[in-house]
């Protein structure tokens, strides 16, 4: 049985994509910061698909020593990782002129740094392995500059280098890396909003994106996924 990793994945986006492969018979890691909600969501799964492994941790992946402990129950308890998807992230709209000092530390921790150690943490087992599939989770704000964007677009165009770097890296390796880039999804971020639902991209049809996406042949690869309403950009 295939194991996939995701981080942030109790509920949104991250969620969708566990309940998506756990009904696809893949054993699970996943990751977020509230013990209920992960809880919860090992419940969910399990109703989903009796016959799958899902390996819960607690963490924060803002802080490093949740990062690494993460990475490590991992290594131990599963012996091959399939499929890495880099989704925990947070949304804190700003301008650089004016937002807290802080906002840009924090943000690149969540946003960027989680990615790229708990990768590096894991890459091992996927390059000796010679296989795997990596999405990294960023944003049409990681493609344009966007109003109130500020430190968020500006760790999305980050966490997009990183991604186009880490594909040139592997792709002798045997290791595909693809890059999402939703635009508004109907998650707790929209909490509230009086917009009808038909204006943002379902949870669901990114992970539907992501799986079909790994579907392909280990010859063909869909490199970047941009995702966006029907209707347009809210």
């Amino acid at each position: 049985m295939k194991t996939v990793v995701i981080t942030g994945a109790s509920k949104g986006i991250g969620k969708a994509i566990a309940e998506k492969f756990a009904s696809e018979n893949f054993n699970l890691a996943i990751c977020a910061r509230n013990k209920n909600e992960l809880n919860q969501t090992k419940i969910e799964l399990m109703k989903i698909n009796a016959n799958v492994d899902v390996l819960i941790v607690v963490a924060d992946v803002s802080k490093k020593n949740d990062r690494e402990n993460f990475a490590k129950k991992i290594i131990t308890h599963f012996q091959t990782i399939d499929i890495l998807v880099n989704n925990a992230g947070t949304f804190l709209p700003g301008n650089i002129a004016d937002e807290p000092s802080e906002r840009l530390e924090f943000l690149w921790q969540t946003n960027v740094l989680s990615a790229y150690e708990i990768t590096r943490a894991l890459l091992p087992m996927m390059i000796q392995k010679k296989s795997g599939h990596i999405f990294n989770m960023s944003s049409v704000a990681g493609l344009r500059a966007y109003e109130n964007g500020g430190s968020y677009s500006i760790t999305k165009f980050a966490l997009t280098g990183f991604s186009k770097n880490l594909r040139e890296e592997l792709k002798d390796k045997g290791i595909r890396v693809s890059t999402i880039y939703p635009g508004a999804v109907l998650t707790d971020s929209w909490k509230g909003t009086d917009l009808p639902k038909e204006r943002f991209i379902m949870a669901e049809d990114v992970a539907l994106a992501i799986f079909n996406a790994y579907q392909l042949s280990n010859s063909s690869l869909i490199e970047e996924i941009v995702l966006r309403p029907t209707l347009g950009d809210v």
